[in-house]
């Protein structure tokens, strides 16, 4: 009979695996494969932390988690209310199915060009096209959480007095918060997406610029240093989501707690 292994034996596994692969890598590199191409990772370290000196990192990376942050937050908000809106009306997602269907069909990455002309290169580009992506994702999750609500408690309740309002408060709401949550952690990467792919479009400032500027200079260990920093941003978003995921649902938490320790 196997041990189970603890968290932080697993963390100390982990932790193995990641040296091995970088020695691997740092050995690897300008020997059996061309150091142009994958770089090695004390080249890569030294090209974060001429990022980090310079100043050039922090400046990017608020940039582009501004404009992630921006275009999330208005993309989940009417993401959340549309969901809802049709949710409740049958008759309007029956009207509006073919035309959400089709725009969903749609890479939104491909509105890029359309929205550079109509709305120019600036930040705002980057926000409409990342609340653009963030908005289906969160719609859609909405829409099923509040679609699956019991319609026979939602009669129950409206039996005993209850308005519209007390329905969506007490009712639609609470029970169609995890299927929010799981739209919103669901588009955290795809927000840094739109962010990142509009700043590779067309932009002089951002982590998408710095990214395409060394690909430019066919700077590959230019190009991984910005990839980590990305990766590191979007881990950031989506501890926040998860954060405010426990603030709201905290009971989701005591949950995973009791499975775990039965």
């Amino acid at each position: 009979m196997t041990s189970e292994i603890t968290p932080t034996r697993m963390v100390v596994y982990r932790l193995i695996l990641a040296m091995a692969i970088l020695v691997a890598w740092e050995l690897a590199s300008g020997r059996l494969i061309a150091e142009f191409f994958v770089s090695k990772p004390s080249a890569i370290l030294a090209a974060f932390r001429r990022l980090i000196v310079s100043g050039d990192l922090f400046f990017h990376a608020a940039v582009t988690a501004s404009e992630a942050f921006a275009g999330f937050i208005i993309g989940g908000t009417i993401g959340i209310a549309a969901g809802v809106l049709l949710g409740r009306s049958t008759f309007l997602a029956d009207l509006l199915q073919p035309f959400i269907l089709a725009f969903y069909s749609l890479p939104k990455i491909a509105l890029a060009p359309l929205f550079v002309l109509w709305i120019g290169i600036g930040m705002s580009m980057k926000i409409v096209l990342t609340a653009t992506v963030v908005f289906f994702l969160v719609f859609l999750n909405t829409f099923t959480g509040v679609r699956s609500v019991s319609r026979e408690l939602v009669t129950i309740v409206r039996l005993m007095g209850a308005n519209e309002r007390h329905v969506l408060g007490k009712i639609v709401l609470p029970s169609a918060i995890t299927w929010v949550f799981a739209g919103l952690r669901i588009s955290v990467p795809y927000a840094l997406i739109g962010a990142i792919v509009g700043e590779l479009i067309a932009a002089n400032r951002g982590l998408g610029f710095v990214l395409a500027s060394a690909s430019g200079q066919f700077d590959t260990a230019g190009v991984f240093a910005a990839l980590i920093a990305i990766m590191m941003l979007a881990f950031s978003l989506n501890a926040m989501v998860r954060i405010a995921e426990r603030k709201l649902m905290p009971w989701k938490i005591s949950e995973a707690t009791r499975e775990v320790t039965i």
